[in-house]
């Protein structure tokens, strides 16, 4: 891998940078806490040459969601299955903008 390849990566949100050591630092929760949310299947991270669990960009933002639900009352099991609902809401509602762009622009109404 050269320099360059590695600059681009920079900005990569898939890219697995964060040890699980430095992802619970930055979160502020334990490594029990990430592994219980990879068990729950919520995130799977990527595991190094030497089995070492690696996190990226994206997958902290939703173990931070995770962590937010967690501090407020919410079990483990069912934070993660409030993130793969607000996650597939999402996905739906922006299926349904698209469709509905579409739908204007192959009947656009006359002013009249």
């Amino acid at each position: 891998m050269t320099a360059d390849d590695s600059f681009g990566r920079i900005d990569d949100e898939d890219y697995p940078a964060y040890t699980m050591g430095r992802a619970a630092e930055l979160l502020g929760t334990t490594q029990g806490f990430l592994r219980a949310i990879g068990e729950a299947r919520l995130i799977t991270p990527l595991r190094s040459e030497g089995g070492h669990r690696r996190y990226s960009r994206y997958q902290l933002r939703i173990a931070a969601r995770a962590r937010e639900l967690v501090d407020h009352g919410t079990s483990v099991e069912a934070a993660c299955r409030i993130i793969v609902l607000e996650d597939q809401l999402e996905e739906a509602q922006r299926i349904n903008a698209e469709h509905e762009r579409t739908a204007e622009s192959a009947n656009p109404t006359s002013a009249a």
